[in-house]
């Protein structure tokens, strides 16, 4: 269970952390560079690989300094503990235990916002070094594209977040994919960073583990 408290609060946050990068991309075309100083996708794979670690253990020494973890796991216990006594209420359909447990909604609510600016506090400045390394540093290094899928990886519909090309991409726009199912590289980086942060946020104890 505590494995997956980490890995849900650490989607959103590299979700929230991630999904801006694409917006230029919406009506400027992709990031990355025709003609990148980084050849090759291995090559561009590792090193973009490389720089999500980077900025995760970032990341992770930014909120172990501005957070109190102690304080941060103890109102995610309470919160959590009220919700789970809540749920058994209504499934149980005890009215007196609801207006009980409700009568602390004030003061979870309260809990649950200053949850949520604890955590939203480190991304705050994190973000802003993310956005300049993203639109300065990383499209003339890399390629368009740095990785192959074996599917396609568009699930947001609307086309308007895309992690991966598609054949009226190779099609329309050859300079940038070259074969179905390419990974942008934004995309890659968030798929890198989903994957490595609950374990550096372990590391780092930084983590949301309640266990």
């Amino acid at each position: 269970m505590g494995w997956g408290i980490t890995m849900e609060v650490s989607l959103i946050l590299n979700f929230l952390n991630s999904i801006l990068l694409q917006i230029p991309g919406i009506s400027q075309g992709q990031l990355g560079s025709a003609d990148p100083l980084v050849k090759g996708m291995i090559p561009s794979a590792f090193g973009i690989l490389g720089i999500a670690i980077g900025l995760n253990l970032f990341n992770a020494v930014i909120r172990k300094k501005m957070v109190d973890q102690n304080k941060l796991r103890r109102l995610m216990k309470e919160t959590k503990a009220w919700q789970k006594e809540r749920m058994a209420a209504f499934r149980a359909k005890d009215q007196d235990k609801i207006n009980e447990i409700n009568k602390k909604s004030a003061y979870m609510n309260k809990m649950n916002m200053e949850l949520m600016q604890m955590n939203m506090r480190p991304m705050m400045i994190t973000f802003i070094p993310l956005i300049l390394i993203f639109y300065f540093v990383l499209p003339p290094l890399f390629a368009y594209t740095v990785a192959v899928s074996p599917i396609p990886l568009n699930f947001i519909p609307g086309g308007y977040f895309e992690l991966t090309c598609t054949a009226e991409k190779v099609i329309s726009q050859p300079n940038i994919c070259k074969h179905e199912n390419e990974i942008y590289f934004w995309a890659w980086y968030f798929l890198a960073s989903i994957a490595f942060s609950g374990m550096i946020m372990r590391v780092t104890k930084t983590t949301m583990d309640l266990s």
